[in-house]
């Protein structure tokens, strides 16, 4: 059983399904919202303004900060993003 952590108040959550690691977040993160279809402010980012995102501690796995330059284990990661 997969323990799902809270999800803080006006935030749009992603849950990343890796099958393997990988080293950056942010191209993955990057890729993940521009193929989804639930929030179209996050669709259209582009790569500056989601580095503006991590910059501004505003993208957070499991409640603490994420860096974009964070790697990202195999497995399932659940990620917040603060204000939208």
């Amino acid at each position: 059983m997969t323990l799902i952590p809270e999800q803080p108040k006006n935030t749009y959550r992603v849950t990343l399904d890796l099958a393997y690691g990988e080293s950056r977040m942010d191209n993955i993160l990057l890729n993940v919202l521009r193929e989804q279809n639930e929030n179209e402010k996050l669709k259209n980012i582009s790569r500056s303004q989601l580095k503006d995102l991590f910059n501004k501690k505003k993208i957070l796995i499991k409640g603490q900060r994420a860096k974009s330059s964070s790697a990202l284990a195999k497995g399932v990661t659940y990620v917040d993003i603060v204000g939208f």
